[in-house]
């Protein structure tokens, strides 16, 4: 049996939102011996490390450093309690590793579901001005772990396909270290753990895994690690087919997780079969999530054209769940794209308070 027939989520925690006080709640229930308190946010909320396994070969990942990216999370609890039922698969692999698993590094931003912290920074792009509480933990951290490789975990928007068709479910990046994005013995490294990853996801998901641009970004996080010399690999989540609330992304980053950590084990920072990394389609923003076509507009003169809506995530304090907001986001000619759900206007009444669909505000429209 493969670990991918073991999947089961962690039912602790059904929703896409965690709230920082059940995390931690749980994470002192069933993780006492093994989490470490390493700092404190902005906010003087905890941040934990949680430390799994005996091996040489050192790992740091870490989780939500963008507030409303939840998926990681959810993947480590996944993977934690597939690991406590299925011990077969945890023996073997922790005998190898160490995993420091740093849950959560912005409990603010994740407490208010959004993707800055509370004073109003992104911490992936706070490398060098060094502002933020939380980006300083991981690095003193990172300075002192002597880690062989770290995985930086993040989600995406909807608007990314491999192909123009199939949407990127996950995507990788083995991160450029200056703006030549040189192919680097670390970059090497990281690419080979990503094409042994992608080929397990391939016989699941096939079509669906995305190559994240290598675009050198000189304040990102995951590029100054690697320049630094610390091998870094960024996991992005995507979207699956009418799945907004990513729940079979996140099955699928629990897998992609533990396929990494399983060839870190087996390659031991041996870079071999990274030339298939460049067989993974690079990301295409192709994707609205709804577009109306063939919108005849309540105009003096005959104007007709699409309507293109992004949904928005929101969260009020409170729910269990996010919520989703429609928002106009391009009007006119947007044949170049297609949406993921696509609905044909012709011969439908416009109906609206206003003659024009008014972008980057609420869908205030129907039809009749």
């Amino acid at each position: 049996m493969k670990f991918e027939d073991f999947y089961k989520p962690n039912p602790v925690f059904p929703n896409r939102y965690i709230s920082p006080e059940k995390l931690f709640s749980y994470l002192h229930t069933h993780y006492s011996d093994s989490i470490t308190e390493v700092g404190r946010s902005f906010l003087n909320q905890p941040i934990y490390n949680l430390c799994l396994g005996t091996g040489s070969l050192k790992v740091i990942a870490w989780s939500q450093m963008h507030g409303n990216e939840s998926n990681a999370t959810h993947a480590m609890l996944d993977l934690l309690s597939i690991f406590e039922n299925e011990k077969g698969f945890s023996d073997n692999l922790l005998k190898q590793i160490q995993l420091d698993f740093i849950f959560m590094l912005n409990p603010d931003g994740s407490q208010r579901w959004t993707r800055l912290n509370a004073q109003e920074i992104d911490l992936n792009r706070d490398f060098h001005l060094n502002q933020s509480a939380e980006l300083k933990i991981l690095k003193t951290i990172i300075e002192k772990g002597n880690y062989h490789y770290a995985l930086n975990l993040h989600e995406q928007r909807t608007i990314f396909t491999t192909d123009g068709i199939h949407p990127a479910t996950l995507s990788f990046l083995s991160p450029s270290e200056n703006v030549d994005r040189k192919i680097t013995e670390n970059r090497k490294k990281c690419m080979a753990v990503i094409s042994a990853v992608n080929t397990e996801l391939q016989k699941l998901i096939p079509n669906h895994i995305g190559r994240y641009s290598d675009a050198f970004y000189p304040t990102s996080t995951g590029d100054n690690f690697i320049k630094s010399g610390l091998p870094t690999i960024l996991f992005e989540g995507g979207h699956y087919q009418n799945d907004y609330l990513r729940k079979e992304t996140r099955k699928y980053y629990t897998i992609a997780l533990y396929h990494a950590l399983e060839s870190m084990a087996k390659l031991k920072g041996e870079s071999s079969g990274w030339e298939k990394y460049f067989d993974i389609p690079e990301n295409k923003e192709s994707h609205y999530d709804i577009v109306y076509r063939n919108v005849k507009l309540n105009t003096d003169y005959d104007c007709i054209l699409d309507i293109a809506v992004q949904f928005r995530e929101i969260y009020e304090m409170g729910n269990e769940e996010i919520t989703f907001a429609h928002y106009v986001i391009a009007v006119g000619d947007v044949k170049e794209k297609k949406g993921w759900k696509e609905i044909d206007c012709s011969g439908k009444k416009f109906i609206s308070e206003t003659k024009y669909p008014k972008l980057d505000e609420i869908v205030s429209f129907t039809f009749e």
